[in-house]
């Protein structure tokens, strides 16, 4: 399938920027997906610091598929006007990467309340930053993660349709909508299918993350309708088979930190279970 593109959240490998480009390498993958960059998230880096990352790029010859960004992934209650700023700085890395998507979220929902108490304030917030994104060309990949308001498919829809932009898209991550007690397929596919820009590669088990295609995700179905459909867009993955430098800042709980440590065995691993997924759909 000459069309395939595999990209992959490479902090999972190592922190050393380094490191990750010489296992993307060896596994023949040209893209990453930059969030942890020698320890430091991807948002916060300086300028100098984003100088020596592209020329690292241009060593390895490694391009950047989408700026695995935190924004959005902060409380609903939180401030927002340092969060633009903040959006501000991910977009102009995201163009000295010559990359066009960032992927965000729609605020955490705080415990025990009910999302739609939330929902003027996250379409607010989605419309602010999606205009920003239509005045810089880039396109916002929003990602169902587990407590926010777009957790699940319905409530997903519900931003796209609500922000009615080319400039504000899905990713479509499995492994999430497992973890909030959804069917990813063919029930959360349907709803999201319209919106499909880009997919992360994870799959679980209840709450357990396990290789693509040991869990309950549905990967191999989805890709094969994807694909079917003339999908064009990035497979990346996010293993999450173990824990890494940076994690504590991605997740509420602290269960994955009880993991084993990754590194280019779990990142490998992952890699070799999309490729059987993707040779049973070839």
């Amino acid at each position: 399938m000459e069309n395939i593109k595999i990209s992959g959240f490479s902090d999972e490998i190592d922190s050393n920027i380094n490191v990750q480009f010489r296992v993307l390498k060896k596994l023949g993958i040209e893209y990453f997906e930059p969030r942890g960059i020698n320890g430091t998230n991807i948002a916060d880096i300086s300028d100098e610091q984003l100088v020596q990352l592209k020329q690292e790029m241009l060593n390895f010859g490694i391009k950047a598929s989408s700026i695995g960004s935190p924004i959005g992934k902060i409380s609903i209650c939180d401030d927002f006007e340092s969060h633009i700023d903040k959006l501000k700085r991910v977009i102009y890395i995201a163009k000295e990467l010559d990359c066009r998507y960032i992927r965000v979220f729609s605020f955490f929902i705080p415990q025990g309340e009910k999302a739609e108490n939330f929902r003027d304030e996250v379409m607010r917030r989605m419309k602010v930053m999606t205009k920003l994104a239509e005045e810089n060309d880039v396109i916002l990949l929003h990602e169902n993660e587990k407590d926010i308001y777009g957790d699940t498919a319905q409530r997903c829809a519900d931003v796209f349709e609500t922000v009615n932009s080319p400039n504000l898209r899905a990713v479509f991550d499995p492994a999430n909508f497992v973890q909030v007690g959804q069917k990813t397929y063919p029930d959360a596919y349907q709803i999201m299918m319209p919106y499909i820009k880009y997919m992360h590669i994870k799959d679980a088990c209840g709450e357990e993350i396990v290789p693509a295609g040991q869990g309950q995700g549905c990967i191999e179905e989805i890709l094969k309708d994807l694909y079917a459909n003339g999908y064009q867009g990035f497979l990346s993955l996010e293993p999450h088979l173990g824990s890494f430098e940076g994690l504590v800042s991605l997740e509420l709980d602290d269960k994955m930190l009880k993991l084993p440590k990754s590194g280019e065995g779990t990142f490998s691993l992952a890699f070799n279970e999309l490729n059987k997924i993707l040779d049973k759909i070839h």
